[in-house]
């Protein structure tokens, strides 16, 4: 027992240094991506939106690539799953609510 105790230094050691590259190209990412959004990025919504709802009333989803189909799949069910996550900390309970 003595022996597995006097290892779990070293290998704690080796598994940070093992992780610091890893977390550190997380946090680049996370600055940029998990920031909320500006007062200057309103614009830019709204032509955003306003671009889906235009080219929803012309059609021009139809004319979508299959890849990129997918890709709008994907990320509307991270988005769902994110929202569901969210819901979870926020009510404290993985399962319905408390009424």
């Amino acid at each position: 027992m003595a022996s597995l105790i006097s290892k779990i230094g070293p290998l704690a050691g080796r598994a940070i240094e093992e992780a610091k590259p890893k977390l550190d190209v997380f946090l680049k990412y996370a600055k940029v991506e998990l920031t909320p959004p500006t007062p200057a990025d309103i614009p830019q919504i709204r032509s955003g939106i306003a671009k889906l709802i235009q080219g929803a009333k012309s059609g021009a989803w139809k004319q979508t690539p299959v890849r990129e189909a997918w890709l709008n799949a994907l990320v509307t069910v991270e988005v769902l799953c994110w929202f569901y996550v969210g819901e979870c900390i926020g009510k404290r309970h993985i399962v319905g609510y408390d009424v």
